[in-house]
């Protein structure tokens, strides 16, 4: 039997004496596209912290591809192959698009510190980093610094840097949150295509892009995942309804 691409199992995560995480279990498959959603507060964005390793576990177990990565540091983690964006856009503001993507891509390429490597003459990075702005849409602003992209621009830079290592778990938190209707519309089509083949574990608000993207729903309640279902279940989920103050997932999309 297969090893899900991520697992927790009763993980539970306390500041002094307050317990945020509350015996999470969750299990995402290889290759599905996972959307965890919840009221504000509900602890989606400290999970994703305990799976990335920002976070200390309290309790439980972690396991990506079947192997225990438990309290491990972020960067362990994301060699044995995850990877992940955050809420605020985390990327080089001083250099270019195209410095950031290849920034990204020399570890996975097997490039360490060295003095006495020229990065312009590394043309396996050159060329990965320039596969990579194809992908995401930003030929055209390539060598443009990246402070001076517009918001949907940045974040669909994080998102090529967040792919770029090669990893086969990816975790999104809030990829579309700030854009407008048309610019989310975008991110879902780009979201989609750069994550084809990969499991995509995301934490979204906007009920649109959740519904337009996920394979299953996992729904985060004071620490607690109250549910996982397809997206149609997940609508007609009566806990959930209540869960988002008495609305339907419908209506609060």
């Amino acid at each position: 039997m297969t090893a899900p691409a991520l697992k927790l199992t009763d993980v539970r995560k306390s500041f002094g004496k307050t317990e945020i995480i509350r015996g999470a279990n969750l299990e995402i498959r290889k290759g599905e596209r996972h959307a965890v959603i919840g009221p504000n507060g509900a602890g989606k964005s400290t999970l994703f912290n305990l799976v990335s390793g920002r976070f200390p576990v309290t309790s439980g177990t972690i396991e990506l591809n079947g192997q225990d990565i438990t309290n491990r540091p972020s960067f362990e983690i994301n060699r044995l192959g995850l990877s992940r964006s955050f809420q605020i856009t985390n990327i080089f503001h001083r250099m270019s698009v195209f410095e950031n993507i290849r920034c990204a891509t020399l570890y996975p390429l097997g490039y360490r510190y060295s003095f006495w490597h020229r990065l312009s003459a590394l043309r396996d990075a050159a060329d990965r980093a320039n596969d990579i702005i194809d992908r995401i849409g930003l030929r055209a602003r390539r060598d443009t610094l990246a402070g001076t992209l517009t918001y949907a621009e940045q974040r669909a830079l994080e998102i090529g840097i967040t792919i770029a290592g090669g990893a086969d778990v990816i975790l999104l938190d809030e990829p579309t949150a700030g854009m407008s209707r048309s610019e989310s519309d975008r991110a879902v089509e780009l979201i989609s295509r750069v994550t084809e083949g990969k499991s995509l574990v995301m934490v979204e608000h906007d009920m649109g892009v959740v519904f337009g993207l996920a394979d299953r729903i996992s729904v985060v309640v004071y620490g607690e995942v109250i549910a996982t279902d397809t997206p149609a279940n997940i609508r007609n989920n009566r806990a959930v309804q209540e869960a988002y103050l008495g609305t339907s997932v419908s209506e609060a999309a």
